[in-house]
């Protein structure tokens, strides 16, 4: 018995000296046995190894995105072309590199607000139902998501690192493996009213509410929720000249299944604010402020 309240004892000091972030100790006490366990929460942000890979989609893949899409309750919102940006299949290769377990939420965003480095997100003129602490930071700039990541240390990923992220070394068509499931995605529809509520949420629901939808590595909403701004310039195809717009990658809760695949993608004006759309932030180094 003293032996166990000397654990409790240490657990309870370990728990009040540790920082309020993810690398808190937690202690979990198992009654029965009368045990008690010290565990770290998972990291904010998942290393993943440097990889060469074949970026893209090929005719295969592009023609069962296109088939998928024909399955939406609007069937005419696309077409055999509609995922032609993802051809042609090329060879990339991506250093290792960090990048956050979920996107930025809103209560990380505002502390950049808070010290001056960030602008506020434009929740004004009715929007204040996606400005809950633990939702994804949406109605932000490209710039806007650029500044933050700096703020933090790093940067917004290449189009290349997000569909690393999201496809790995096997090429999957979603995050979590290669057969579509509603129940693992914040996910929409194309139809007259965009938003699905099938899979619990009708629009933005907060991070990690999918875990079962994670990448192998732990890597969460990857697909749907928030789609996200990445680094690069859109191009039409790839190879093609650079366009004015960013690329935006992962699909959102107004995304159809085609839409909310590893390697779908579209482009946005930079100056873009929308409630379905966010970002999340790589680092070349392990943050140091988790």
């Amino acid at each position: 018995m003293k032996l166990r309240a000397l654990l409790a004892s240490l657990a309870t000091v370990a728990m009040s000296q540790a920082p309020a972030s993810s690398a808190a100790v937690q202690a979990t006490t198992d009654r029965a046995a009368g045990l008690l366990e010290l565990r770290a929460p998972p990291s904010r942000a998942v290393y993943l190894r440097p990889l060469a890979f074949e970026m893209g989609s090929t005719k295969e893949e592009v023609q069962s995105a296109f088939e998928r899409c024909k399955r939406e309750p609007l069937p005419e919102r696309c077409d055999e072309t509609s995922f032609d940006n993802e051809t042609p299949v090329h060879p990339e290769r991506v250093a290792g590199f960090w990048i956050s377990r979920t996107e930025v939420t809103v209560a990380e965003y505002r502390r950049c607000v808070a010290v001056g480095r960030c602008r506020p997100a434009a929740f004004e003129g009715g929007a204040a139902r996606f400005a809950k602490p633990s939702f994804p930071v949406t109605l932000v700039t490209f710039d806007d998501a650029r500044r933050y990541c700096a703020f933090r240390g790093g940067r917004l990923p290449t189009e290349a690192e997000f569909e690393r992220a999201a496809r790995g070394p096997a090429r999957r068509t979603y995050p979590w493996g290669n057969n579509y499931h509603r129940k693992l995605s914040n996910h929409g529809r194309a139809g007259v009213d965009t938003s699905n509520d099938s899979d619990g949420f009708a629009e933005l629901a907060p991070v990690g509410s999918f875990p079962d939808g994670a990448t192998p590595e732990g890597i969460l909403d990857l697909a749907g929720n928030a789609a996200e701004w990445t680094a690069d310039a859109f191009t039409s195809t790839y190879g093609a000249t650079p366009l004015s717009e960013r690329v935006v990658r992962g699909g959102s809760f107004v995304s159809g299944a085609a839409h909310v695949r590893g390697a779908a993608r579209t482009g946005k004006a930079p100056e873009t604010r929308e409630p379905a759309l966010g970002f999340r932030c790589v680092w070349q180094v392990r943050p140091l402020r988790e």
